[in-house]
């Protein structure tokens, strides 16, 4: 499909065809790609190529992206349909980073203002063009993920991307995508997405300084607390600080006399949320708690982390999981031992149980059917509890 426009010739463009001996006549031709033959419907298409190769002129046969404004004077947060709405959209795009939704969006650095118009712009029928163009590698790969998995989530359909990136098409995993290079056409199928091979390392407190004003609720950890680092190949990706959990905490099963933990901190870096790493990092210390025989606790106002541990088998909910204690009272004005309660949000809180096959998990199962055979009312917990 050929394209033509013309110019006013003038002393520039004379200089300039003079100079590199182009004949020019004010005309300019370019040859574009004409549409594929795609599916009437589909979740996510991808137009990659070099510069220049036509995908912005091919995106166009898809739709005209929008994009949005943005006030100077409102948070980030504050740009969406309902506060809800907000939190859902920001957190799917990988955009964890809950103080920096309160900033207004010329504040936030090019990473998080490309998350914060993904955020908005994610709908039924969009086009994007420029796709990761303006960040790291590192963000481009994590927020492909968040993207892919909220657009299949929510059931989205024919949204297209253009990008000069062909890095992140396993990331993004289109099912079907054109490479304006060549020309040629591919069905996505077959795509897997690359596997990360994380490294958990016991460290310091001093490493918490990078992670610091990057967590949801303070800058602060308790010098008492194991840490420890996540890393994806060289690069520091992740802390967590967890804490001994004093005081009398009901048994899992009778006879449970285990000592008991809390994570403390869990703070994943900003260009590498998004790809779930987070809730596998708390998964793995989980798990190493429970090798050594000791129990495992973790409560968390934030909404990623509280739904998947929801829905995964391996954790289970306490007695307090989203229950409002706003009227608690503690030993110490709303402090029970050194674990607080929060007063002012609703937590999810769980503990790790680990994956079946694991005896604490067995004894923990023999107990409840137990309990289940002597109450009749509670059957519906056992059926809760095992058919996952």
């Amino acid at each position: 499909m050929r394209l033509e426009s013309r110019v006013e010739q003038d002393e520039f463009t004379e200089h300039a065809s003079k100079c590199f001996d182009l004949p020019f006549d004010g005309t300019t031709y370019f040859d574009a790609w004409e549409k594929p033959s795609v599916p009437d419907e589909f979740t996510i298409g991808l137009i990659h190529g070099p510069s220049g190769s036509g995908k912005s002129t091919l995106l166009g046969e898809f739709g005209v992206e929008e994009k949005p404004e943005w006030s100077t004077t409102r948070a980030v947060v504050s740009h969406f349909a309902t506060p809800e709405d907000a939190v859902e959209r920001l957190t799917a795009v990988g955009f964890n980073s809950i103080p920096s939704w309160m900033r207004p969006y010329h504040c936030l650095s090019t990473g998080e203002q490309f998350r914060a118009d993904l955020a908005r712009k994610l709908n039924h029928n969009v086009v994007i063009d420029e796709f990761t163009s303006v960040v790291n590698r590192d963000v481009a790969k994590s927020a492909s993920v968040a993207v892919s998995r909220y657009i299949k989530e929510k059931g989205f359909k024919n949204v297209v991307f253009a990008t000069c990136h062909e890095d992140i098409k396993e990331w993004l995993n289109p099912e079907w995508s054109f490479d304006t290079s060549d020309g040629s056409y591919s069905i996505g199928r077959w795509l897997q997405r690359p596997s990360i091979r994380l490294k958990i390392y016991r460290g310091g407190l001093r490493k918490w300084e990078t992670f610091a004003h990057h967590h949801y609720l303070n800058k602060t950890v308790n010098k008492a607390s194991h840490c420890y680092l996540l890393y994806w190949g060289e690069t520091l990706v992740g802390f967590n600080a967890t804490l001994y959990l004093p005081g009398r905490i009901p048994p899992l099963y009778d006879g449970d006399d285990r000592p008991t933990y809390r994570a403390s901190r869990t703070v994943v870096l900003p260009d590498f949320q998004g790809l779930g790493i987070g809730v596998r990092f708390s998964d793995a210390l989980g798990q190493l708690y429970l090798d050594q025989g000791l129990r495992f606790f973790s409560k968390t106002a934030h909404f990623r982390f509280g739904e998947y541990r929801q829905k995964a088998d391996w954790w289970r909910a306490t007695s307090t999981n989203l229950k409002d204690r706003s009227k608690s009272r503690g030993k110490k004005s709303g402090k029970w031992d050194h674990w607080h309660v929060d007063q002012k949000r609703i937590c999810y809180s769980h503990e790790y149980i680990g994956k079946r096959g694991n005896k604490y998990r067995e004894l923990y199962e023999e107990a409840l059917i137990k309990k289940t055979k002597k109450n009749k009312e509670s059957s519906f917990l056992y059926e809760k509890t095992f058919d996952l």
